[in-house]
């Protein structure tokens, strides 16, 4: 019997506190709609915020962790070094990350982007076209040509972040603008998905389709299973013939 992807869904869960519209759509968070969704699908999901002890994030939570699913806008300055940390050391051993929407300005990503991940953006209630441009990839699998939504936030571009490893959506705009919307990367043995989707004040989570990308994703970024990488100095593999003075001895 495969053991389920264990995925860990953190949120910072403040606007849905604070502001009525947010609360309107997603009463139980962001983070809730998503989890409940990738239970559904076969995935052992939890999840996690910013005002828990350790933000939710531990040691023993990480370790347990296939993968994360991280949204954050607000409130990026108040995750502590230390958890950030965490989880990118997490990264780098295995762990997939999976980062939406604001979460491209979270001290995470840009840890792991090493790059401002700065970008411009408008908030006009514009339909976006997310174009699909790797149709092949696993993370699209069951997806159409695009996904449409009527009412999203304009990110555009120059997006800065290094060169990713596989562009798989690119937005456009109803204003006219374009931005990579999904974005693959690797960092030690850890992948990372960046998906742009996901204002607060837009009902973008309940979405089938962004949903559906979601999970692809939880499944393509979940870890591989071998054996540590070495570093640092090694035995040869094989006998060395050594040489004094250019005379093999």
């Amino acid at each position: 019997m495969t053991t389920p992807i264990r995925v860990v869904v953190w949120n910072e869960f403040r606007h849905e506190k604070k502001n009525e519209q947010v609360r309107a759509i997603y009463p139980e968070g962001m983070h809730t709609v998503i989890a409940r969704y990738l239970a559904e699908a076969g995935f052992d999901a939890a999840t996690a915020v910013l005002d828990e002890p350790e933000h939710g994030l531990t040691d023993e939570v990480l370790d347990r962790c296939d993968v994360l699913v991280w949204w954050g806008h607000i409130a990026h300055d108040e995750v502590k070094d230390e958890v950030v940390e965490r989880v990118h050391r997490r990264v780098l051993e295995g762990m997939g990350l999976i980062v939406l929407h604001s979460g491209h300005f979270s001290k995470i990503f840009k840890k792991l982007m090493g790059t401002t991940c700065n970008l411009k953006w408008r908030e006009a209630d514009e339909k976006e076209r997310l174009w699909v441009v790797a149709p092949g990839h696993p993370i699209v699998e069951g997806i159409g040509p695009y996904i449409e939504l009527e009412q999203e936030e304009m990110y555009g571009e120059f997006f800065d972040i290094p060169e990713p490893d596989e562009t798989i959506f690119i937005s456009w705009f109803e204003g006219g603008e374009v931005f990579r919307s999904g974005c693959t990367f690797t960092r030690g043995k850890g992948k990372i998905f960046y998906f742009r989707p996901g204002h607060e004040t837009y009902p973008t989570y309940h979405h089938p389709d962004v949903l559906k990308v979601i999970a692809n994703a939880v499944s393509w970024a979940a870890p591989v299973n071998r054996g540590e990488i070495v570093f640092g100095n090694v035995k040869p593999l094989e006998p060395i013939k050594a040489k004094q003075g250019g005379v093999t001895q």
